[in-house]
């Protein structure tokens, strides 16, 4: 029998987590996957990109939803301060909903799509308004469906550049991880400056740290899942804020809501959010790798430590002996430059999607498929298109 994450294959499977499971874990493998085939694909990105980042008057909107929506938040940032050109992430529910607040008819825009499936009605109605309100809109398109019609829909076209994803990123399970992980690196390594070799460079050392978590943090989260937590905080600022709102999300979406999960900063959870603590609370405190932003982090967890009001008051993250406050799960070397915050977020991410899928098991249910009801759906229905007049 092999073992998976600290369980027998057949157990996952018994539990309704195997599909689940073997995303997380097989993510690794999907990053080296993916760092040879942008190689591969170096001269045809190359040629769509151009110099397009390097114009100040340029526009690239990073959108998708849900946590499609979150990758673009996670490196948003770090590609803005990169480029001349303004990088910004737009969730594609806030795009349809208020296009004149974000897009400009004159404005050269770029529009990078993030899609699992392909087929979420946000997803395929984001590109046709883009077409309507922009004079001269391009699109790159990530995502992990061949079949998709967000590819399909656009194969060919001279303002479109697809990229898929490495086969076995199209996450069976509920919820996205391998497919989430997959396609940020993959807009990290696109979008991002610097010489190819170096980018891809840094997805496989990733690549390495990851085999290495997964084979520490397995057991000690699997562990943690077991105690009685209901709610669950993740607090993170920079490219963590996005990071925690993405591990609360899976918390929600495989706990089947059972578990409530939050997300905020260190600094804003001072500001009222820190009155939904109590003695069935699990506070994950996600560090960043900048000193100043590590004091404010440092400051509140031994503020809620000293509360005593939270069961437990957890950090994840670069590790600083100094500090004095160990990371609860051991953290693999990292490099001292090439992975800032951002690149180091699908690293985190694994230890979130952990605790999600322990923690659904711990209450009794199916990973795979946390609403047998259906009243939440893998790919989003009941999704109206309004038309908008761009006027």
């Amino acid at each position: 029998m092999t073992s998976l994450l600290h369980r027998e294959r057949h157990d996952w499977q018994r539990l309704g987590g195997l599909h689940t499971a073997e995303e997380i874990e097989h993510q690794p493998a999907l990053w080296r996957a993916l760092a040879t085939a942008l190689e591969a694909q170096q001269p045809r990105i190359d040629a769509f990109l151009g110099d397009w980042l390097r114009q100040p008057g340029h526009l690239v909107i990073l959108t998708g939803a849900g946590s499609s929506a979150y990758i673009g938040e996670m490196a948003a940032d770090s590609l803005n301060a990169a480029w001349p050109a303004e990088v910004r992430a737009v969730a594609s529910t806030s795009l349809l909903t208020h296009p004149e607040l974000y897009l400009t008819r004159g404005q050269p825009t770029l529009l990078v799509s993030f899609a699992r499936s392909g087929n979420s009605p946000e997803s395929l109605a984001t590109v046709e308004l883009l077409r309507a309100s922009v004079d001269a809109p391009r699109f790159l398109n990530i995502t992990c469906n061949a079949e998709g019609e967000l590819l399909s829909g656009s194969a060919g076209r001279a303002d479109t550049l697809n990229l898929l994803m490495p086969e076995g990123s199209c996450d069976r399970g509920f919820a996205m991880t391998s497919s989430l992980t997959t396609m940020l690196l993959a807009a990290l390594a696109v979008l991002g400056a610097g010489a190819w070799p170096e980018r891809l460079g840094r997805i496989r050392s990733l690549a390495g740290l990851a085999d290495t978590a997964l084979a520490a943090w397995a057991a000690p989260v699997q562990a943690l899942a077991q105690a009685d937590v209901r709610r669950i905080v993740y607090l993170g600022s920079g490219a963590q804020e996005a990071l925690a709102r993405e591990a609360a999300l899976k918390v929600l979406e495989l706990t089947s809501g059972r578990v409530m999960a939050v997300a905020n900063t260190p600094l804003g959870f001072r500001h009222g959010p820190k009155s939904m603590l109590d003695e069935h609370s699990l506070v994950l405190v996600l560090r960043s790798r900048g000193s100043v932003a590590r004091r404010y982090e440092h400051d509140l967890v031994q503020e809620l430590r000293a509360d005593g009001i939270a069961a437990r008051v957890l950090t994840l993250g670069p590790e600083d002996e100094a500090e004095h406050l160990p990371a609860f799960l051991p953290v693999p070397p990292l490099p001292q430059d090439g992975l800032d915050d951002s690149w180091l977020t699908p690293l985190w991410l694994i230890a979130a999607q952990l605790l999600a899928l322990n923690k659904s098991v711990a209450l009794g249910l199916t990973p795979d498929n946390p609403f047998p009801d259906g009243r939440v759906n893998r790919v989003v229905q009941g999704v109206t298109i309004h038309n908008h007049d761009p006027r």
